[in-house]
């Protein structure tokens, strides 16, 4: 044994170090114990669902500044990224899925249904499921939780495919999402487009004082005269003035002076040039707008007509004397009298298909007659316990029926005319005064309101979430209608105004096979 490693044994096992003053140039490491994290198999990403959190997170400056005015070196947008990234919601939410398909692999290879919601600020939280367990959510506070679950059947991340042997890091997945079209949110203006003066639009729930014809002419009943506007070059024109008004009498048929009428009603028929004017004494006026000239005058209500409804020749019209009388135009003659209203009828609507009217009327009924047998009404409905003014069919789905209560209901009820039942109730808040369907969408209808907000609400049906709520009257919205391809509506109130906004969307182009430019029609 060498001497001086024997001497350096026997000062060591002695607690003796000769060489303290040496030392040496390469130090040995330090220790550090880590924890060993094994990697299971039946522990992936495939077998954990988690939740992703896109709502407003808090920023940490608020947490950890000490001082108010202190800025912070890096703050959170409004969806809880980096300042750094900032982009439109349904960008965000591509970004958002891309990163789970590369963090997680949950191979979501679609974009996920938007809501086309854009003038709504909803507080309540919407969630969207996808079949990987993605749920996206407003409620939960923490950004991935985890949790194992029981794995039945091998996993598609164990398989062999053809992604190992792609050169690219993105997955298929993530190509076909970002190659994937992007979904076009329609944008419903606020404000809108047009608004004119209407001064003596009277301010009265039971009339009905605007409509909007074929031709694109916009009838307007102020105090005792009509107006026409012609809704593309602008121009208005005077139709008839009940001022000094010359109307027949029953018995003599001969021509009599009376006194001054107000328009109580107006409405067009399905020729673009023949519009009926009901008045506050009970009066129909037919004219001919094209020459100006009254052709026909009815005189069989005792009381003012506050609706109209035509029906090809035939003409009905809705009276203060709780009566609703069919005129035929051609015979010049009443075809039928309808009774079962015990108040004044303010509501009047033919189906689509001509064979049914509805009518409302403010002792809170709403009847249901059918053209063929009219003499007694086919089913009452009345479960509305304010006025039924605001009616309307459905152009999309046969039967369907929705009806509106007054201030002391407020709400929204949808039947069918084929079982006689209610199908649907919703409760809008504030009174409805008149509803429309949209022609172009089958599942969107409009609303006007009065007390207690006075105010236009897009829905979509069945689910009734309101698209967009448009805010301008100062006054009860009681008038309606709607142009005639049914991208727009005008709304009058009683602050005198008429507002026209565009909340429906454009109609969609469809070829006539007849057409001499559709490339089939010399085909045989």
């Amino acid at each position: 044994m060498d001497a001086q490693f024997e001497r350096r044994l026997l000062l060591s096992m002695n607690g003796q170090n000769s060489l303290s003053s040496y030392t040496s140039p390469i130090q040995s490491p330090i220790k550090a114990s880590d924890r060993y994290i094994p990697l299971r198999s039946s522990l992936s990403a495939s077998n954990l669902h988690y939740e992703v959190n896109i709502s407003p997170l808090p920023s940490p400056c608020k947490s950890q500044c000490s001082s108010p005015n202190k800025k912070c070196k890096y703050e959170l947008n409004e969806i809880g990224l980096s300042s750094g990234v900032t982009a439109s919601a349904p960008d965000l939410l591509v970004y958002d899925q891309l990163l789970q398909n590369t963090l997680l692999n949950t191979n979501i290879d679609s974009i996920l249904k938007i809501s086309d919601v854009p003038n709504t600020n909803h507080e309540n939280s919407k969630t969207v499921t996808t079949s990987k367990s993605t749920v996206i959510s407003k409620e939960n506070t923490s950004i991935f939780r985890y949790s194992e679950r029981h794995q039945t059947a091998p996993s598609k991340t164990n398989l062999i495919n053809k992604q190992h042997f792609s050169r690219s890091p993105i997955s298929n997945a993530s190509l076909n999402l970002l190659f994937s079209p992007n979904k076009k949110i329609r944008h419903i203006p606020e404000l809108p487009y047009k608004v004119l003066d209407a001064p003596d639009l009277q301010d009265d729930f039971y009339l009905n004082l605007i409509d909007w014809s074929p031709s694109n002419i916009l009838s307007v009943a102020l105090g005792p005269c009509v107006y026409l506007h012609n809704a593309q070059s602008n121009s208005v024109q005077l139709l008839c003035d009940f001022t000094h008004t010359q109307l027949p009498v029953p018995n003599n048929r001969r021509l009599n002076i009376i006194g001054s009428d107000t328009v109580t009603s107006v409405n067009w028929s399905e020729w673009p040039n023949i519009i009926a004017v009901g008045t506050q004494r009970g009066h129909i006026h037919i004219y001919d707008v094209t020459t100006r000239k009254r052709i026909q005058s009815i005189c069989k209500h005792t009381s003012r007509v506050g609706v109209l409804a035509w029906n090809d020749w035939s003409l009905c019209s809705g009276s203060r004397d709780r009566s609703i009388f069919e005129h035929d135009i051609r015979q010049q003659s009443t075809v039928n009298h309808l009774r079962g209203h015990t108040q004044e009828v303010c509501g009047l609507k033919w189906s689509h298909d001509k064979s049914m009217l509805a009518s409302g009327g403010n002792d809170n009924n709403l009847f249901l007659w059918s053209k063929s047998q009219s003499s007694q009404p086919l089913h009452l409905f009345n479960d509305h316990i304010a006025a039924v003014k605001a009616i309307a069919w459905s152009p999309h789905q046969h039967g369907l029926l929705a009806s509106g209560g007054g201030a002391a209901d407020r709400h929204i009820r949808f039947r069918s005319s084929l079982t006689c039942q209610t199908a649907n109730v919703f409760d809008t808040g504030s009174q409805v005064c008149q509803l429309l369907w949209s022609k172009n969408s089958p599942n969107e209808l409009v609303s006007t309101h009065g007390v207690t907000e006075n105010h236009i609400v897009l829905w979509k049906y069945p689910t009734m979430e309101p698209l967009a709520k448009l805010i301008g009257h100062r006054l009860r919205v009681l008038y309606l209608a709607m142009s005639p391809d049914g991208e727009s509506i005008v709304t009058g109130s009683g602050d005198e105004t008429l507002r026209f906004w565009s909340v429906f969307p454009k109609a969609k182009c469809t070829r006539n096979p007849d057409s001499k430019f559709n490339g089939l029609y010399q085909m045989r």
